[in-house]
This record gives C-alpha cells, structure tokens and sequence, in this order.
C-alpha cells in the first residue's frame, strides 16, 4: 500500500508535517508570480511537467518516425506492415516512459529501492499499482495526445498570467519593425534591395510552436515561452546572411525605446515574501523533532489504590520514529516524588 509519508531529498515527512507543505506551496506560489513578473512564462516554456513531458515525446517521435515532414509523408501513407509496426513501436515507447514517469511518482511514497524491489519481484500492492498506472496514463494521455490542448484550454495559469505582466517583464516578440513587409527572396538576397523586411515568410515559427500560434501577430495568452521560434528563426537568419534577433527575449519598453527597469516595487516586494517564507521553511525542517509522542489514559479507570497504598494510572503510550533508520529512546517521568514506570521504559526500540 502507499505509505502514510512522503520522502523527499532524504528527509521524510508525515502528515504531521502538512505544515510545512502549506509554507512550500506558498513559496511556490509567490516564485511563480515573481519569476512570471520578472521573466514571463518561464514555468511554462521550461520547468512546467506538461512542457517537459510533450518535449520528451516530440524527441521520441522525432527518432522513430523521423523529421516532421517524414511524419507528415508517414501519417498520410496508407497502412501497410512498416507503418503499422513505427506506429506500434512508437507507442511502446511512450506509453514504457509514461509507466516510468507513474513510477518515479509513487517513488516519493514508498522508497525507490523498495518499491523496485516490488516491481522486480512482481509483489506491488494494490495502491502503489493503481496510481503507476493512473499516473503512466495521465502522462500518455496529456504529453502523448493532448499537448497543446492542456495548455490552451485546461491550464488555468494562461489565463491570469496578463495580471503578472507589466511593460518590463520579458516576452517573446517579433520585430515587427525590422521584419515587415514579409517575403520570400533567393538565399542572401539584400532585403533592402528586394524592397522586403528581414521575414521571408517561411512560416517555420508556426510550424515548431507547441501551441500553434503566429508569434508575429503580437503576444498572446496561448504563448508559453518555449522559445522554439526563437531558435527556429535565428536558424534561418543565419541562412540568409541576416543578424539574428528577428524573434528574440524582449520586453514592452525596449520594443517602443524606452528603459527597462528590473529592480521595480512589485519585484522588491516578492523576493522580500521569498526570502521570509524560505527562511522559515528551513528554520521549521532544522529545528523539528525527529519524533512525535502520544500519551493517552485509560478512560475505562479514573485511577486504582494498590495494597501497597500507591495510587495506579494506566497509560498508553504511543511513540512515532520520524527519521529513516531505526532509534532508541528511555522514557523517564518528572513531576511528583517517588513516581515510578512499571514496565520496559529503557533502550526501546523505534523503527
């Protein structure tokens, strides 16, 4: 079954720690709207699982299927033996990296080596294989089919990430100045002497985009940062002989030859929120009590007079080891003269 705890750069945490979850959620929360401010999308384009993991896929693709024109020319071809077996091997792939990711998932529940163990000796339980296959499927169904679906109509973030904008939060922009008007011309043709803007119009920047846009339209809330048509044109410029830049990392003032300021209020006020929330985190994980201890009474009994006139309370002590390897700890009792323990209270035995 999965474990009632969550292991994690070889700290393990109970729901007794569900604190500082909440302190590292809101440190997530305040980075996410400090690094959207400072630097756009940046989650998005580049540590968001959803971005990863379509990556990850359109490289598989890429190596089994071949360039995208060859899986364009593979996708019409009519079935046959060889395009049945790409196809079958394609989805072998992803859906053995999808049960992976599932996998590594539950990994943060029972440790990795156990739960290898399991896998290898066929002896998972019940839990543990319900979410490696609920994970493995969510991950194949989102980065293997849905892709840019997720990120259009199912993410919220797109929606309210205009409200973290300002005139100097970097975005990806065209130069609408330096590349209009747009054409195709022969290799190293002058755009000045062809009457053209730097753009030959190949379209590329749409084609490689996850999310299909035309970046040349301006910004839209579709764009997640990725940077591929930033590559993609720079590739061409190069090509034709032209400074690269043409798509680039820009921001609303440098567009319109004003100043960008990156030290502003909003900024300033979000690293004072991270630096205070991260120092508490790290000061509540130091200074935590690898155990917890629960002493519970007898509810059945008020209290019981012995023939040696000593007066008798019965508790139920509870001990909860709280580190990975296994402790001993004496127990003692303060408080009242002559106060003794009857029983074992010395050298137990915690795993």
């Amino acid at each position: 079954c999965i474990r009632d705890r969550f292991y994690i750069f070889g700290f393990t945490f109970w729901p007794q720690d569900f604190f500082l979850l909440t302190i590292l959620l809101i440190i997530a929360a305040v980075a996410l709207f400090f690094f959207t401010t400072l630097a756009g999308r940046l989650w998005c384009g580049y540590a968001c699982p959803q971005t990863v993991w379509t990556e990850i896929f359109l490289w598989f693709e890429r190596k089994i299927e071949g360039s995208r024109q060859k899986q364009i020319k593979l996708d019409k071809a009519p079935l046959s033996a060889r395009k049945v077996g790409i196809k079958t091997f394609k989805h072998f792939v992803l859906i053995s990296f999808s049960l992976w990711t599932g996998f590594t998932f539950v990994g943060y529940f029972t440790p990795i080596t156990e739960l290898s163990h399991s896998v290898i000796n066929m002896s998972l339980g019940p839990w543990e294989t319900f979410w490696i296959i609920f994970y493995g499927f969510a991950t194949y169904g989102n980065a293997g089919w849905m892709r840019e679906q997720v990120c259009i109509y199912m993410c919220p973030y797109a929606r309210f990430q205009s409200a973290m904008f300002d005139h100097d939060t970097l975005i990806i922009s065209y130069d609408e100045k330096r590349g209009n008007p747009r054409g195709a011309r022969k290799r190293g043709a002058s755009s000045v002497e062809a009457g053209l803007g730097d753009c030959i119009d190949c379209k590329l920047c749409i084609q490689v985009c996850p999310v299909g846009i035309d970046i040349r339209d301006g910004l839209q809330y579709q764009c997640i940062g990725c940077a591929a048509c930033i590559d993609v044109c720079d590739d061409v410029m190069d090509k034709m002989s032209y400074p690269k830049g043409l798509i680039k990392y820009t921001t609303e003032n440098a567009l319109f030859g004003k100043t960008t300021k990156i030290l502003r209020p909003r900024i300033l006020f979000y690293i004072a929120l991270l630096v205070a929330f991260t120092a508490g985190l790290v000061y509540s994980v130091a200074s935590r009590v690898p155990v917890e201890v629960n002493i519970i009474r007898d509810r059945n009994t008020l209290y019981n007079e012995t023939a040696q006139g000593l007066i008798e309370n019965v508790y139920t002590l509870k001990l909860i080891n709280m580190t990975n390897e296994e402790q001993e700890f004496d127990i003692s009792v303060t408080g009242i003269e002559d106060m003794q323990i009857i029983g074992k209270y010395e050298g137990i035995s915690v795993a």
